[in-house]
């Protein structure tokens, strides 16, 4: 269990040589505790990759390393990661990857993508030096979320199979075509094995009992699907049958991997680099292993007892170095692992070094009982993945999304779509065009979707306010961002931000917002928004999208004789008015030309109503030509601003 920061009152830990001593027994413990959550994780992704099972293991060992040494994030495991699945695979795809079919093309394919990993950690490394880190917040966050449910949809249809003793070929929707003849065809051991793993993965959250919640539901897998196949026999050829058909079980359906591991380092194929379609990957592996690691190390940050800041740009630099080193040695892409990272938050840990305590364990685990990963079942792994899978895509995110407001809903289930009919690429680029769709229909100018609109006033010494007018999107953030960071966390002022003349801020907008004002607090500075009375929320939702709903209408008062009331509100109603008030009243009026007062003190009413342009030009026309012909009253007509435009 971890402690509150609170009870370590004056105590930050710190990656440093003297926090690997102080923290020994609480990292150490955490990073044993990963490691048994990490081993079929990176297993069951590598193999899902197209890559050989012990190259995601490649990849934790370097990246527990290195990024420990580099990076100053303290809480995060870096490693290979689901969301990466899709791009790996569409990677040796590409270079000819079929699928065990030709062990030749298949290692040729592995080789190629090698190479486009190490260049893509290159590129990795000159967007952290370059400070790029801040593209994170460029994505609208229903486009992210979209990205990693297709992911999940992507890796549940291609594991499914994989779990059932079968094998998954072709797009997505071709897969989905396909399943009843996957079903129907499912070799009925493997299957068991697949299904009773997804029984334990799914049931065992359920199961309210605080020392069943500590156990990871994937070591209790593997507890029981290990015993399983060695009850079937799987590492011997032989034959089953099953309602009269008959099903061969070998070895294949166990996780190979080499009795040494040096023999199993693999290094690039670099002539694919003269493929013009590497350099897609090139751009993919890069961009998106940095966004998803980017996003990974703010959400842990959010969670981290302590409060502590990752630099994001280091982060990116220690990232791609890491990447740089294990592609050139066979490794999978790796990111900082939001799973494993809140695993080991849970687990107690307290610096960096529970992240390498977690490597030294893969490392140790693989050279010394390599034997023992030939026991575990692929099915296992496979059910491993499919409840990632459910848990990147689950209903419970469509309703989270619905609740933050139908507009999200619609970029993220565009976004969806959009990724598993193309790509990912291609599927997020129509994301944010629906996105910006969206935005120019409620009403924001197309000049300021990439443009911030900011006008910056000093109030006293201590506080600068900034008005930002047209939007706040989350296409114009970045620019809106660096001048709050500018004025307040570099030129430590307090910083007001009034929204009151935008005329939309979208949810992403409203989310940074609330993370820039924690991290002010934190600072010890203020951050205060202000201006978003007129706006109306597009959901109930805290952090809901507001567009400004404040619109001009012509208020008309009209003070005359109280016997007039019924005829003139009859008057104002005829003409359009959506309603009106009455209020009774009494007054004198002004002295007269020849210098005589006006009559004494008579009952009267004040009659008002709000109405459009149209509407007040009809009231203003009869009160000309038929009231002040023979009564005498005080009218006046002014502009108003009201919140909900549609009741008047």
């Amino acid at each position: 269990m971890t402690m509150p920061a609170s009870s370590l009152v004056g105590e930050i830990p710190r990656g440093d040589w003297n926090g690997f001593r102080k923290y020994f027994r609480y990292d150490f413990t955490s990073g044993f505790l990963v490691f048994l959550i990490a081993l079929p994780l990176c297993l069951g992704i590598s193999l899902a990759s197209g890559y050989p099972a012990v190259a995601g293991v490649f990849t934790a060992i370097v990246g527990s390393i290195l990024t420990s040494l580099l990076s100053n994030s303290e809480l995060t495991i870096k490693g290979p990661a689901a969301g990466l699945i899709v791009i790996v695979v569409g990677c040796v795809t590409s270079f000819g990857f079929t699928g065990g079919v030709d062990p030749a093309a298949d290692l040729q394919a592995y080789r190629m993508a090698l190479a486009v990993g190490v260049v893509a950690g290159v590129i990795q490394v000159l967007f952290g030096l370059a400070r790029f880190g801040v593209l994170g917040d460029f994505f609208p966050t229903a486009v992210v979320h979209g990205m990693l449910a297709a992911i999940g949809v992507i890796i549940m249809l291609k594991q499914i199979p994989v779990a059932l003793g079968e094998s998954a070929k072709g797009t997505p929707f071709e897969i989905l075509q396909n399943m009843p003849h996957t079903l129907a065809n499912a070799n009925p051991q493997i299957a068991l094995i697949g299904i009773v793993s997804l029984v334990i993965l799914f049931g065992k959250p359920l199961i309210n009992v605080a020392w069943v919640k500590r156990i990871p539901g994937q070591l209790v897998v593997l507890l029981v699907a290990v015993p399983l196949g060695m009850y079937f026999d799987l590492p011997h050829t032989h034959r089953v049958s099953f309602f009269g058909s008959e099903y061969e079980i070998n070895e294949k359906f166990l996780v190979s991997v080499p009795s040494n591991l040096f023999s199993a380092i693999t290094f690039p194929e670099w002539s694919a680099l003269r493929q013009v379609v590497a350099w897609k990957w090139v751009l993919m592996f890069a961009l998106i292993g940095s966004l998803e690691s980017l996003l990974s190390g703010k959400a842990i940050d959010m969670v981290d007892p302590w409060k502590r800041k990752t630099a994001l740009n280091r982060d990116i630099v220690a990232v791609g170095i890491a990447n740089t080193v294990a592609s050139f040695i066979g490794g999978l892409p790796m990111i900082s692992e939001i799973v494993r990272s809140k695993a080991n938050i849970d687990a107690g840990a307290r610096t960096r070094f529970a992240d390498l305590w977690h490597g030294l364990f893969l490392l140790g685990f693989v050279a010394l009982v390599p034997s023992l990963i030939h026991r575990i079942p692929l099915a296992a792994l496979a059910a491993m993945l499919v409840y990632t899978g459910f848990r990147l895509a689950s209903p419970r995110e469509f309703v989270n999304v619905f609740h933050i407001g139908r507009e999200q809903l619609i970029v993220f289930s565009c976004t969806i779509v959009g990724v598993l009919a193309t790509d990912l690429l291609v599927g997020i680029v129509i994301g944010i065009l629906v996105k910006l769709v969206i935005h120019t229909y409620n009403g924001v100018p197309l000049r300021s979707l990439f443009k911030a609109f900011l006008e910056v006033e000093d109030i006293d010494e201590q506080t600068t306010l900034i008005r930002a007018s047209q939007s706040a999107v989350f296409s114009n953030w970045i620019p809106f961002k660096r001048q709050i960071e500018e004025l307040g966390r570099v030129q430590r002022r307090n910083v007001i931000v009034d929204l009151s003349d935008t005329k939309l801020v979208d949810h992403s907008t409203m989310e940074r917002l609330e993370e820039l004002r924690e991290e002010f607090e934190h600072d010890g500075l203020h951050l205060s928004i202000i201006g978003l009375v007129g706006h109306l929320q597009l959901s109930g939702h805290a952090m809901a999208a507001r567009r400004r709903a404040m619109a001009r209408r012509r208020r008309i008062t009209i003070v005359v004789d109280a016997e007039l009331e019924e005829t003139l509100v009859a008057k104002v109603l005829e003409a359009g008015a959506s309603g009106y008030t009455t209020l009774p009243c009494h007054g004198v009026g002004r002295r007269t030309r020849s210098g005589e007062r006006a009559p004494g003190e008579q009952p009267q009413v004040r009659v008002e109503t709000i109405v459009p342009e149209v509407v007040m030009e009809r009231i203003v026309d009869y009160l000309h030509r038929d009231l002040l012909v023979k009564h005498r009253a005080t009218i006046a007509v002014e502009h108003v601003e009201v919140l909900r435009a549609e009741q008047f």
